[in-house]
């Protein structure tokens, strides 16, 4: 387990792809449950060890994961997520280059619960909530490209269904539109970048994730990044 950043209220971690951030139907043990072991292991902490799950990442994703670790922080934090005040910036690698090397993004989005998939709208539709992002091209070697995206709102499956719907799926997602998997059963999004105003504190918080240690391209593709700018 990567631990990015933590203080007394919160903790953010590092999510490897294939991870879950709550446990689910398939009984596989959570990343909520690893980070607790880790806190009560570390700090010698007798009993149960609160934590909150503040949001959740897909599980073929990987990246910064909040955690809270008093009740004060999480009702603070589930609030600052509902009023959009903290910023995440993702990374994405895409076969297909954008139709604009930047641009903002609004469709709506409807879910289907009985398959977990979801779809996006250019209009407005019954169930559908609106979704926006921004997005910039900042890398590309022969084959693939690297995109950054900023959320603006928060959906299912948001950034997939989102590039998919400009003809960019991302790699190794084959629900949303890609040829082939990853080896690994993971797909090339990670949530790169978190930006918030501490909810106990005040300070300012602004943590980075490493790329992804389990596919070369990812730094392949940000050492083209480097050399672009």
């Amino acid at each position: 387990m990567e631990v990015v950043y933590e203080d007394n209220h919160i903790i953010i971690v590092n999510k490897a792809p294939g991870e879950i951030v709550q446990g689910d139907k398939t009984g596989d043990k959570p990343l909520s449950e690893i980070v607790k072991e880790w806190i009560k292991e570390k700090y010698a902490k007798p009993g149960n060890v609160f934590l909150g799950v503040v949001h959740r990442l897909d599980r073929p994703v990987a990246g910064l994961v909040i955690f809270a670790k008093t009740s004060k922080a999480l009702a603070r934090m589930n609030e600052m997520f509902r009023n959009g005040e903290v910023h995440k910036t993702y990374r994405a690698i895409t076969r297909n280059r954008p139709p604009e090397d930047s641009d903002e993004l609004l469709h709506y989005i409807t879910t289907v619960e009985k398959t977990n998939k979801s779809y996006a709208h250019a209009e407005p539709c019954r169930n559908a909530k609106e979704a926006r992002l921004r997005y910039r091209l900042i890398s590309q070697s022969d084959r693939y490209n690297l995109i950054e995206v900023e959320l603006l709102t928060g959906r299912k499956h948001q950034i997939r269904v989102q590039l998919a719907a400009i003809g960019c799926p991302i790699r190794g997602d084959l629900k949303y539109g890609d040829k082939r998997s990853n080896p690994d059963g993971s797909i090339s999004l990670m949530a790169q970048r978190v930006r918030f105003t501490h909810p106990v504190s005040g300070k300012e918080i602004d943590v980075t994730a490493p790329a992804p240690k389990n596919e070369p391209l990812w730094k392949i593709l940000e050492a083209n990044e480097e050399g672009r700018s």
